[in-house]
């Protein structure tokens, strides 16, 4: 056996490997995972879609990019309060959202009262019924959007 033999049967189990765990580690391994995942969790799998009259209009998991005063806004570059690492964040704190009711008062016409109650009433926490307490802002908004349909009807 020549030595540009031994140096090919030296490299054949190595490329045999790296071929196996290319396709162990690339292919089957996403494949399985996705799989689990759509049959035990689908809403969350395809990413925590936000629906209005059947048509998917966001998000939950990440900020949608409300910019118009009339909406509730995320944490973002232009609007950095208790700004987030990401700045995708879908959610806020509760007194980052109370400090928009003004706001949003003065460019809609809602009662201020009925803004904070809104806020109030989408309160969730980070451990069930205890920790910090958040607001999604989709969900914020898409109840203002079907609350209030006169003010909100273009985005119907």
């Amino acid at each position: 056996m020549s030595g540009e033999q031994k140096q090919r049967g030296v490299y054949r189990p190595v490329i045999a490997i790296a071929l196996i765990s290319l396709v162990v580690c690339g292919l089957l391994f996403p494949l399985v995972v996705t799989g689990i995942a759509q049959v035990a969790f689908p809403y969350q799998a395809n990413g925590s879609q936000a629906r209005l009259d059947n048509r998917t209009v966001g998000s939950y998991s990440i900020d949608n990019g409300f910019t118009l005063p009339i909406f509730f806004h995320g944490r973002n570059e232009t609007n950095p309060m208790t700004a987030s690492a990401s700045s995708v964040d879908p959610d806020i704190t509760v007194q980052d959202a109370l400090a928009q009711v003004p706001r949003i008062h003065n460019a809609t016409g809602i009662s201020s009262g009925d803004l904070t109650k809104l806020v109030t009433s989408h309160v969730q926490y980070t451990l069930f019924f205890t920790g910090d307490q958040y607001v999604n802002v989709l969900a914020l908004n898409l109840a203002l959007i079907s609350g209030y349909p006169k003010v909100y009807a273009s985005y119907q």
